[in-house]
């Protein structure tokens, strides 16, 4: 049994004999910094999934359409910060990139051109949104019975993306040279402002009037000028590592426009095809009704749960896959990215018992309608068997991120989210009479298929060649 532990979690294994450069890292020191710089973005991942699962809680109480005018808006808004993904894409590569180069005025620079492009983008993303709501919405396969509510919902959250997609940027940033705390303090921030206005706003309580899904929206908002105006505030403030309060940041610099640029071009075709996918997915589930979207917006609050911590780790990997390519130590970036797979290893089993045991209890939070808890608690299961295979194909994918394969990482993004999971989905779901089910089974085939394609790209060491 030692040796197998040995095995599994040994820097000394974690990497291949003949692609050792120099001394390698103690085990103590390599899963110590995975757990430094994943814990934050750990705990930001589960407060926002969270956050998504009180949001859920607090409209079910409107009722199953509301829960669907909700979700519904959730692939269109996702569809256009497609751009803002992909760039930040690019600033994290970069900056972990410089960072490990030990160019802190490079990092600074790509931050100021990562705003001033994501500006820009977010104010037009925002305009188009309010003069194509209704249309965009009808495609996503919003049903009459909520489209009223859909739309109002989507108009009001547009105005807190513009905010948002800027303070992700900036986080982006701060994740690339290893600092996760900010954005987890300025999410956890905003994820408490945003579960106090919905308590307030939804059925208006104390003097504020009662706005049901419009004071959802309103809330998220407030949540997410919240979370602009602090991250605003630390890159703003001399003392931070990436403080754009400093000279010469605004100078043109070729080689970080060019890196930027692209692997933010790779990553925006990577974005595009998962969104499509995503789109698609989403709208194919409308089509089955209210009572299975609405559970399908359950279930999927509670699969954000299943990878938040693994988005910890994928996001510790990023930065320590960058950082170590960029203090030529190839070696040591596969040691932190394995490293970090082998914590969702374990997280997946703990969640695998977890879901198991209160599949039924984890529906009933949210509805006792007999229907959504009978269908939710099969999917569950699915949630939890997926898990495993997940998890560990998001780290990979981290990992290949941070060192600007984002090529590849938009092939498997095609091959996976916009050809085998709605085209597994519609099969399983509409022609072999799965309804539901099925769809998250074609979920469930995507993510195998996009762990062995990602393991065998990581496997090849190709990534740790590419120059940024």
């Amino acid at each position: 049994m030692s040796n197998i532990i040995k095995k599994m979690f040994m820097p000394e294994h974690l990497v291949k004999s003949d692609l050792i450069q120099a001394e390698l890292p103690s085990a103590s020191h390599v899963y110590k910094r995975c757990i430094k710089t994943a814990w934050p973005a750990a705990v930001e991942s589960v407060f926002i999934a969270l956050m998504g699962l009180i949001d859920t809680f607090m409209v079910s109480r409107l009722g199953e359409t509301a829960i669907s005018a909700v979700g519904i808006t959730t692939q269109p808004k996702f569809l256009f910060m497609a751009l803002i993904f992909a760039l930040n894409i690019g600033v994290t590569a970069v900056i972990a990139r410089l960072k490990g180069e030990g160019d802190n005025i490079g990092c600074r620079r790509t931050l100021t051109t990562g705003i001033i492009i994501s500006t820009v983008i977010s104010a037009i993303m925002t305009v188009i949104a309010f003069f194509f709501s209704r249309p965009i919405l009808l495609l996503a396969g919003a049903q009459d019975s909520f489209l009223e509510d859909a739309n109002d919902y989507f108009l009001i959250i547009m105005i807190g993306q513009f905010f948002n997609c800027i303070s992700t940027t900036i986080n982006a940033a701060q994740r690339g040279i290893g600092n996760t705390k900010i954005a987890m303090i300025t999410n956890t921030a905003a994820n408490i402002l945003n579960i106090i206005f919905n308590a307030l706003l939804i059925n208006g309580l104390w003097i504020f009037p009662r706005l049901g899904v419009k004071g959802a929206a309103i809330a998220t908002t407030i949540g997410n000028i919240a979370a602009f105006l602090l991250s605003m505030a630390c890159i703003l403030n001399r003392k931070n590592e990436i403080s754009v309060i400093s000279r010469g940041i605004l100078k043109y610099d070729r080689r970080i426009i060019s890196g930027t640029v692209r692997i933010g071009s790779s990553g925006l075709v990577e974005q595009v095809f998962m969104r499509i996918g995503f789109f698609t997915f989403a709208a194919l589930i409308a089509n089955l009704g209210d009572i299975p979207f609405a559970t399908h917006q359950i279930c999927m609050n509670i699969l954000h749960i299943s990878f938040a911590m693994a988005d910890g780790f994928s996001v510790a990997a990023t930065g320590l896959v960058g950082q170590s390519l960029g203090e030529k130590r190839p070696d040591c970036a596969m040691i932190y990215a394995k490293a970090c797979q082998r914590f969702t290893v374990i997280i997946s089993a703990v969640l695998f018992i977890f879901f198991l045991c209160l599949r039924r209890e984890l529906i009933l939070i949210f509805s006792d309608t007999p229907q959504v808890v009978e269908l939710g608690s099969i999917i569950v299961v699915i949630i939890a068997v997926t898990g495993f295979f997940q998890t560990s194909q998001f780290v990979l994918s981290g990992s290949l991120k941070g060192a600007g394969d984002s090529k590849y990482l938009a092939i498997i993004s095609f091959v996976g989210t916009t050809i085998i999971r709605p085209v597994i989905s519609w099969l399983l779901c509409y022609p072999l009479s799965f309804g539901l089910i099925g769809a998250w089974l074609g979920m469930f085939v995507e993510q195998v298929v996009r762990l062995i394609l990602n393991s065998v790209r990581f496997s090849n060491g190709k990534w740790a060649q590419i120059k940024v």
